[in-house]
């Protein structure tokens, strides 16, 4: 935790929030980093008038300031039954947990949306929050079906400021390209694509039976050496297809292992890409 502190999650495109914080914003305000001048208007703090660009140019221009914000980062984790398979869902709460810290401490608040819903998505603000945030996240079940285009379209239909919205998932469902309206909203957008090994490298081998986690489907298969090449191909292609869908949106992609180590990840990966600074 000590580490974590200090971080900070990086946004993309200024933000503005309700209140002071540690993000650029969009707005100006009393910060020591000059951003810009524009004319005196009636009104205007006097005290904020540059008297050297008076008395050079002859012209009455205040000076404008950086404004710091708060941001709202809203968690949006996949909690449906495939995402029982190996240690998904593990390192789903792992890394929401470390980013909403991350977040909190900043001064951010965070919300916690899960698909399949739960229940109103609950928002935590500040560090005091830290550990209800925690408990929370520590209690959440992989069960269910993956309603992916109903949660992208709860989270527009939400009367707040843009903000960061990181989305936790394997994905596996046909209605994945439902990502892209999350940047609709004016939102950062980051996607953290979760697969175990089980997902990008199966090892089982003969005649089968496949069961689906979620719908319960079953298909009988022949898996050779053949046609296990085959399918790492296209988890491989599907992946790809993935990432530079969410990247032609404007959000950003980082894949991610089950059985990755989050700190590796979160102080030395994701600092390099700019998920972190």
């Amino acid at each position: 935790m000590a580490r974590l502190e200090s971080l900070q999650l990086a946004s993309r495109n200024r933000l503005m929030g309700r209140f002071g914080g540690e993000h650029k914003s969009k707005r100006h305000g009393h910060t020591v980093d000059f951003a810009d001048f524009r004319e005196y208007h009636p009104g205007d703090d006097f005290r904020r008038i540059d008297y050297h660009v008076l008395a050079r140019l002859d012209q009455v221009l205040i000076k404008l300031f950086e404004a710091d914000d708060e941001i709202t980062v809203r968690l949006l984790i996949d909690t449906s039954a495939s995402m029982q398979v190996g240690a998904k869902m593990l390192q789903a709460k792992r890394l929401a947990a470390a980013l909403g810290f991350v977040a909190l401490t900043a001064h951010d608040s965070v919300s916690v949306h899960t698909f399949p819903a739960r229940a109103p998505a609950p928002r935590f603000a500040g560090r005091a929050a830290v550990p209800a945030f925690l408990d929370y996240v520590d209690g959440l079940e992989a069960t269910g079906l993956t309603p992916f285009a109903e949660a992208a379209g709860h989270l527009l239909g939400r009367s707040s400021l843009p903000g960061l919205t990181i989305v936790l998932s394997d994905l596996l469902t046909t209605e994945w390209r439902s990502l892209v309206r999350l940047r609709a909203s004016g939102s950062d957008v980051t996607i953290l694509h979760i697969l175990c090994d089980e997902d990008l490298e199966p090892t089982f081998t003969g005649d089968l039976e496949l069961v689906d986690r979620e719908l319960g489907d079953r298909l009988t298969v022949s898996v050779t050496d053949d046609v296990a090449a085959t399918y790492r191909a296209r988890v491989r292609a599907w992946r790809e297809e993935v990432a530079a869908t969410a990247r032609g949106a404007g959000a950003s992609f980082q894949p991610v292992n089950a059985d990755e180590d989050v700190e590796a990840l979160l102080l030395q990966t994701w600092r390099r890409s700019g998920v972190l600074r």
